[in-house]
């Protein structure tokens, strides 16, 4: 005859199985956090094209000319699981990222990201060449790994008060496979740590620094903002980024890694942005010309603040004239 203190234990690990099943019944099959997990078999390579878009047909606006005209940074890129933020729209920006989006420094940067691979959360940094020209590409070899399938990446407007491009988190992987080709537009991003209007703004500290933003046509919702155009429902895309996958062949040329590709590669076309014409308030109405009681006339004036581009609304007229009246009058001694 059993006892009661095996018959006890029996009991429980039955109730422990019933529990255990009605756990994984409600719980669902296992899924990996926030669909970041790569279970692919092994590394794959990419090529990295970054393209500036940044003309003076897209952004007429205060578009920089000289001293120093539009151009881009390098970019820096990083592959990272999801334990590892290079940057966050909504985030504050770290000491990396605002030095980084405002003087292009990468010091800070390089310097976290290889404490974060010291833990495994980072798995490689990349870097490409500036470009001279607000228009233009640049290509860097990337070697992508199932433990860091996630890529995020910079690149600094030149001038710009703390403005960037930039990609955050891209994941590369689909569960078990690798993706062939992604191509991403860019828009313009505020770093929330200088409170510049313009591209050529003096240094203007934000206290206290702001979280990161995206930049639209209507946000800083400001007439004297680079990048105010109400007229648009959105900005065309600054930049955009192409991630093309490998072929395995050995006999494949030698990709063409950090540096700036050549002009041939044709730039994606926009249509132009309409740019309306911009003038000041009228000034104070002239001391009347002429006879007071009839026949004179007095003046006013305005000027261009900004002038029209791309079919944009032409300049009114700068100057109006109106009948006298007599308390305006010049009356001679």
């Amino acid at each position: 005859m059993m006892s009661s203190e095996h018959l006890a234990c029996g009991w429980l690990q039955q109730l422990l199985v019933v529990l255990l099943k009605l756990c994984l019944t409600f719980a669902g099959p296992l899924r990996p956090l926030n669909g970041t997990e790569c279970t692919a078999k092994g590394p794959v390579s990419y090529i990295l094209v970054f393209t500036g878009h940044w003309s003076p047909q897209a952004f007429p606006k205060q578009y920089p000319l000289f001293r120093p005209p539009a151009q881009w940074s390098k970019l820096i890129a990083v592959s990272h699981n999801r334990h590892f933020r290079l940057w966050e729209e909504g985030a504050p920006a770290s000491a990396g990222v605002q030095n980084f989006a405002e003087i292009g420094v990468t010091v800070e940067l390089m310097k976290a990201a290889k404490e974060a691979r010291k833990g495994r959360t980072v798995g490689a940094m990349y870097r490409t060449a500036g470009i001279p020209n607000g228009i233009g590409h640049s290509s860097t070899e990337l070697l992508m790994h199932p433990r860091s399938s996630l890529l995020s990446l910079m690149v600094k407007m030149i001038p710009s008060p703390d403005w960037f491009v930039g990609v955050d988190s891209l994941n590369l992987c689909e569960g078990s496979q690798w993706k062939q080709e992604v191509t991403v537009d860019l828009h313009p991003y505020d770093a929330g740590t200088d409170s510049g209007f313009t591209f050529s703004s003096p240094n203007f500290p934000t206290s206290p620094k702001e979280n990161i933003t995206k930049i639209t046509s209507q946000m800083p919702n400001h007439p004297a903002n680079s990048f105010y155009y109400p007229r648009l429902k959105e900005l065309p895309p600054m930049a955009s980024v192409k991630i093309m996958r490998q072929s395995r062949s050995h006999d494949r040329q030698t990709p063409m890694s950090n540096h700036i590709l050549p002009n041939s590669i044709s730039p994606q076309r926009f249509s132009a942005t309409p740019l309306d014409c911009e003038v000041s308030l009228w000034s104070s109405w002239g001391l009347c010309l002429g006879p007071c009681s009839k026949g004179g006339v007095r003046h006013r004036t305005r000027y261009i603040l900004l002038r029209p581009a791309n079919a944009g609304v032409p300049c009114p007229e700068l100057e109006e004239q109106s009948e006298c009246i007599p308390h305006s009058c010049m009356k001679l001694q």
